[in-house]
Order: structure tokens, then C-alpha cells, then sequence
């Protein structure tokens, strides 16, 4: 409920007053992310913790559950400030993917036909400043954009090793005409 009853929500007296969208948080007031999960998918917030000497932030551990699976191969790659790399599939490996730093929105669209998700689109927001693991199961459609000012790194621990000679990794360019059309999501 609104406690700031001079805060409802009318259209304000300006030029494109009626275009404006009210902003919402990403979080609820338990810092809880509001998203409704493509299923499948799972953000594991982590924590830089201080110390005398600077900081130090968990990128995986076997104890955590969300792993599921060995890391069998890690990965680092960057994406330059303003660059989008999307959009991508994997049909047998899974993504887990922590951004080391710079800002980068992560996207993954759930285009599966028997997904109890199906159509659902989620986004991350992600910086050394709000660390997590993304995990990004087989068959999603997933891409990222860094909204930073400058290089983004970004490691991954896919599930399986790549493959040289048979890639499992299918792109649908996010700037051709099949992804405006397949993808409701614009960068």
C-alpha cells in the first residue's frame, strides 16, 4: 500500500505526460530480487568482503547447491563499453556466468515450448558492485549488453568443456529481423 497518498500515480500537466512509466524498484524492501524466475534459472547474489588489505568475493563454491555440476572449464571473456553480445543458446550445456567487473544487463528469454515459463523474459543487472552467479540452463536464449563505461570481464563456467570441432553454441544475431521477431526484448 502507498503510504504517500501525494505519490499516486496520475498523469502529470506535460508534453508526453501520458508516456511516462512509473519507475519500480528491482528489489522488494527485503533486498529480495522482484523478478518471477524463468524456471531453470537462478541469481545467486554475493558479497565483496573487506579487509585490510581490499576485498574478496566468492565466484563459486562446490558446496553451493545452485552448481549442481563439476567446473569442468572457466572461461573469461570482455565486452567493450555500449557492445551487446546476444543472442545465444546452448541445447546441452549450462552457463554460470559472474561479471568481474564493469555494469552489464544480462538477458535471458525462456523460448522453450513446454516451459511452464514460456515467453518470460528476465533481466540482471550485474557489477563488481552487485556480484552474483547466473546460472543459465540449456535452451534458454541468453545475451548481455555492458551498460558500463568501460570493459566489462565476464567468467564463465559452462557445464561442459566447448567442443572445438562441434561447437553446443547456436547465435541469433540480436540485430537481425528473426530476433525482433522471436525475442521480446529490445537492447
Amino acid at each position: 500500500m502507498n503510504s504517500r497518498p501525494d505519490l499516486v500515480a496520475k498523469v502529470p500537466n506535460v508534453i508526453g505526460g501520458d508516456e511516462l512509466v512509473a519507475k519500480q524498484s528491482a528489489v522488494n524492501e527485503q533486498g529480495k530480487l522482484r523478478i518471477a524466475p524463468i524456471e531453470g534459472v537462478v541469481f545467486r547474489p554475493v558479497r565483496p568482503v573487506p579487509h585490510e588489505d581490499g576485498h574478496v568475493t566468492e565466484v563459486a563454491r562446490a558446496s553451493w547447491g545452485e552448481l549442481a555440476h563439476p567446473v569442468v572449464q572457466v572461461h573469461l571473456t570482455t565486452t567493450f563499453p555500449g557492445r551487446i553480445r546476444a543472442w545465444g543458446l546452448h541445447q546441452a550445456s549450462t552457463d554460470r556466468l559472474f561479471v568481474v567487473s564493469g555494469l552489464v544487463k544480462i538477458v535471458v528469454y525462456d523460448g522453450r515450448n513446454d516451459s511452464p515459463t514460456f515467453g518470460r523474459v528476465n533481466e540482471f543487472t550485474v557489477s563488481e558492485k552487485n556480484p552474483g552467479l547466473l546460472i543459465i540452463p540449456p535452451n534458454l536464449y541468453h545475451g548481455w549488453k555492458n551498460i558500463g563505461t568501460w570493459e566489462a570481464i565476464i567468467i564463465n563456467m559452462p557445464t561442459s568443456m566447448y567442443t572445438y570441432d562441434a561447437p553446443d553454441a547456436l547465435d541469433l544475431p540480436w540485430d537481425c529481423e528473426a530476433a525482433a521477431r522471436i525475442v521480446p526484448y529490445r537492447w
